[in-house]
């Protein structure tokens, strides 16, 4: 049974002064985090240029590797969330940060397939619950007309991880190949694991839970805040029972949509540089300045289509358009082929789509949901949805093997892409109003 959540809605006082505070104080450190989690997630894909060679793995290996971290997310993100409503924000991103990071630095001990996918697994069920208990305390801080713009500067990790994290990468690559000590791939996992276990103390020390317990902000705008969002959340759904909230058909309409989404996202994630490598550039440092440029691109897009959501209210439209943008980015990179500038701007177009669409899309549950709907739905849509982030590099990484044609892949993926445009559009229209 589904009961609406709050009471009787009263109008605050002017809070923007307030939100931009807020923004100030909070984002900049979730974005950094968000930046060097996301490095840790898909730093693989530059590691497998000089990895899948020195251990004798292949594409599916390597696919399945890649792909198996989310199985690991998919079993702990639920627990790990609920566990987060009960300490905080503040110290479970801390405890996640700090696990994650040490089991990054731990895959310079991989020898064999095995071994790989057992530490792809450990890492996913490390990492599991940080987005969604980002995605939460964003929710406890920002209302709508505030919370897309939010999003969209913290999602800006992901493709900024590429734009810092492709050269540094490459570099690494370069300049420790021939090190008498660890292969040059190794030194990768292991340099980059270290900014996640510094950023787990800093987040202890600087990070806020909510405004009710925040230690930078007055009584008075305090009150306003809650007041605020208090009222905001008057009409949305609070389920009464685990099998109300199972019920709910919007849900899952939300997880197969994710999933499409992930499909795409996860595919640019791993195989960017694969792509790159494959349009003829072969040293792994200009491979790493080449993929920053689409993700570059993807920076700039994801803020301005998600302040343009915000200002118009057409979020279901902005997120439809965007996914079909990055199913014709996708495409016609294999389908031209003709070279690195070529295939750069195409892979530009199809980054400046997906990764805007994962904050346009996180802006739709958290418009229906409040409470503790809101922070299962934020973990249980990312946990379902992300079981495409193993599905997504193992059947292309399978399809590269078996069919010997890389391009046939990126076709499929970008078609779940479309499939996702056309399911969103057939949502309720009343989630562009909020």
């Amino acid at each position: 049974m589904e009961a609406l959540y709050g009471e009787e809605a009263v109008t605050p006082a002017d809070t923007s002064r307030t939100y931009y505070r807020a923004y100030w104080r909070l984002l900049p450190l979730l974005l950094i985090c968000y930046l060097v989690a996301y490095l840790d997630r898909v730093n693989v894909g530059f590691a497998k240029l000089q990895m899948l060679d020195a251990l004798h793995f292949d594409d599916a290996i390597y696919g399945l590797g890649s792909g198996i971290f989310f199985a690991g997310y998919f079993f702990f993100e639920v627990p790990s969330n609920l566990v987060m409503r009960k300490v905080g924000a503040r110290k479970w991103i801390a405890r996640i940060m700090l696990t994650w990071g040490v089991i990054s630095a731990a895959m310079i001990f991989v020898k064999t397939p095995t071994m790989f996918y057992i530490a792809r697994f450990l890492l996913g069920a490390a990492e599991a619950g940080f987005a969604p208990a980002i995605m939460y305390l964003l929710t406890l801080w920002f209302p709508a007309r505030y919370r897309g713009r939010a999003m969209s500067i913290y999602v800006m990790g992901a493709p900024l991880a590429f734009v810092v994290g492709g050269p540094i990468s490459g570099y690494i690559l370069h300049a420790f190949s021939g090190n008498a000590h660890l292969a040059a791939w190794q030194w990768l996992f292991l340099i980059e694991a270290v900014p996640a276990v510094v950023l787990a103390f800093v987040v202890l020390a600087f990070l806020d839970d909510d405004p009710a317990r925040s230690r930078w902000i007055s009584e008075e705008e305090r009150k306003d805040v809650l007041a605020e969002i208090r009222a905001e959340n008057a009409g949305k759904i609070d389920h009464s029972s685990a099998g109300a909230f199972l019920a709910n058909r919007k849900l899952w309409q939300f997880c197969a949509i994710f999933f499409c989404l992930i499909m795409g996202l996860y595919a640019l994630g791993f195989w960017m540089p694969s792509l790159i490598k494959r349009s003829g550039v072969i040293d792994p440092f200009a491979i790493g300045l080449y993929s920053a440029i689409p993700n570059i691109v993807a920076a700039i897009a994801l803020y301005v289509s998600n302040r343009s959501a915000d200002r118009t209210g057409g979020r279901r439209a902005h997120f439809a358009l965007f996914m079909l943008i990055g199913a014709v980015g996708l495409a016609t990179s294999m389908w031209l082929s003709a070279g690195p500038v070529v295939t750069t701007v195409c892979l530009s177009i199809a980054a400046a789509g997906v990764y805007s669409c994962v904050a346009l899309f996180w802006a739709l549950p958290t418009s229906l949901f409040v409470g503790a709907s809101v922070a299962a739905a934020l973990a249980f849509i990312n946990s379902v949805g992300n079981i495409a982030g193993f599905v997504s590099p193992y059947l292309v990484g399978m399809l590269n093997v078996t069919v010997g044609k890389s391009e046939v892949g990126m076709y499929v993926i970008s078609a779940f892409l479309v499939l996702g445009a056309a399911m969103t559009m057939r949502l309720p229209k009343t989630l562009d109003d909020k």
